[in-house]
């Protein structure tokens, strides 16, 4: 039985809606003044109810983020695919504001956008390196709302050991990842999007395919 499932069956029910009525009141509150509070020069987040301040990255962490970055950007504007963004875009969803540190919006999506936009949709792909201070928000929450708001593929790279894990939207769901430590990786959603895994770790691997990119014909 689910937790609605008891609540309904209780006398209390009414009492429990109107519960939970102020507090998403006082959240959504707490919601709007982070939202116009948030600077740009900060990292910060608004997951189910609290603001989160992100401390600065390791220096792996930024590597992998803009090797990332500079591939799927470069590959995405060469093939008029979408619009790939980088962590301080903030994605706005039903109840949380995030700052995924790479995403990517298809054309049917990207085609809306307009300058000085500030909120953006769920992206269709999203990438987050974890660190110890992040993982479990990125394993739980974000996988959780990610999938429940369409974002069609994720991946969650661990700079430390190297690996790259690829989960695929399966209904409302991800599926079980497919985790990469070596070899290529290929996105669904970035169509054509397939680089070694190599390449998000090692500047010279990393240099070299960004030029296979810039020579395509």
């Amino acid at each position: 039985m689910t937790l609605v499932q008891q609540m309904l069956r209780s006398p209390r029910f009414p009492q429990y809606v109107r519960e939970l009525e102020d507090i998403l009141e006082a959240e959504k509150d707490r919601r709007r003044r982070f939202q116009d509070e948030v600077s740009e020069q900060q990292k910060a987040e608004f997951i189910n109810g609290e603001v989160i301040v992100h401390s600065p990255v390791a220096l792996e962490h930024d590597q992998v983020s803009t090797n990332l970055l500079v591939l799927a950007k470069t590959f995405a504007t060469r093939h008029e695919l979408g619009y790939v963004g980088h962590e301080k875009l903030l994605v706005s969803l039903t109840r949380n504001d995030y700052e995924p540190d790479v995403c990517f919006f298809g054309t049917a999506k990207s085609s809306k956008f307009r300058a000085g936009q500030m909120k953006f949709p769920a992206p269709d792909f999203v990438a987050e390196i974890i660190s110890r201070s992040t993982e479990h928000i990125d394993r739980k929450v974000k996988f959780e709302d990610y999938a429940a708001h369409g974002v069609s593929e994720y991946w969650i790279i661990d700079p430390r050991k190297r690996t790259v894990e690829l989960y695929v939207l399966a209904g409302d769901r991800y599926g079980s990842a497919r985790k990469v430590k070596d070899g290529t990786i290929r996105s669904r959603a970035i169509n054509g999007f397939v680089i070694p895994v190599r390449a998000l770790f090692d500047a010279k691997e990393n240099l070299r395919v960004l030029q296979g990119i810039l020579n395509e014909t």
